[in-house]
């Protein structure tokens, strides 16, 4: 099956997803409901190869061996050159390669179980060519066309639940990008991918909390969102620190011992 014929089938899937009462709008886990939901969290096998993927290639014969399973279809090596070519790593950087390069594997893989070793693999690519559909590739055949990254987003989102494309996803809703905007599925989205430790939707949840943004505000709860967030946040990825300083701030003494509180029961592995 074509991936477009796949993924139209996987709408319904997330058509599904946003009308169910999957999180409560404070991005904790609804009792009942969400047990039913069609989303399969990342598997652990897929993540460790995911992780063995990232190793860099440093010598020619290397890359040369890379290359020639990447054209024997092997997604492991698709993706990693796709990553390659994406961000200049031992070569030149080249989006148009690097979109090719994950468009093999969504057209040859989308139809892998989510709990395939190769799942997270699959995923990603789906998320990088959301990306690049998104803003499109300057002076190539690749345009921006955000209703497009939307279906690569949604189909990682509710198929492989991918939680990198459901923060994509809930950025797409609450920005109105390539659809309506919608706050109310934005924040679903953006709870599930939250939950799963997703640091960038952690932040941005914590910062609608904390503010009140699009949700009664919570500000302990989003005190402790913005504070699982910093602890994964990249040096490149200020905003996050920031917002949580701008959080700690304002925030009174309850709702930082709150937050504690919160921030102990996570840890814990009592994510109510």
């Amino acid at each position: 099956m074509r991936t477009s014929d796949h993924i139209a089938a996987v709408a319904l899937i997330s058509a599904v997803l946003c009308a169910a009462p999957a999180l409560a709008f404070e991005g904790t886990a609804v009792s009942g409901a969400d047990a039913a939901l069609p989303v399969v969290a990342a598997q652990p096998n897929g993540a460790a190869t995911l992780k063995k993927a990232v190793a860099p290639v440093t010598q020619p014969t290397a890359l040369s061996s890379l290359q020639y399973a990447a054209e024997g279809g092997h997604p492991v090596a698709q993706w990693k050159l796709g990553q390659m070519y994406a961000t200049g790593d031992g070569v030149a950087q080249d989006d148009l390669r690097a979109f090719d390069y994950f468009s093999k594997i969504a057209n040859a893989h989308a139809e892998d179980s989510p709990s395939a070793p190769q799942a997270a693999i699959v995923a990603n690519a789906f998320v990088a060519l959301g990306r690049y559909y998104l803003d499109g590739i300057p002076n190539t055949r690749v345009k921006s066309d955000p209703e497009r990254a939307r279906e690569m987003f949604s189909y990682a989102a509710s198929y492989f639940g991918n939680a990198d494309a459901q923060y994509n996803l809930a950025r797409l809703y609450l920005d109105g990008v390539g659809i309506p905007k919608d706050p109310k599925y934005g924040v679903r989205w953006l709870g599930l991918a939250a939950q799963k430790g997703q640091h960038q939707a952690q932040a941005l949840l914590g910062q609608m909390l904390f503010n009140g943004v699009n949700l009664q505000r919570q500000a302990a709860r989003g005190l402790m969102w913005l504070t699982l967030a910093r602890d994964s946040a990249t040096a490149d990825e200020g905003w996050i620190k920031e917002s949580y300083n701008a959080a700690l701030a304002k925030a009174s003494e309850n709702d930082r011992a709150m937050a504690l509180q919160m921030l102990e029961r996570w840890v814990q592995g009592r994510r109510d």
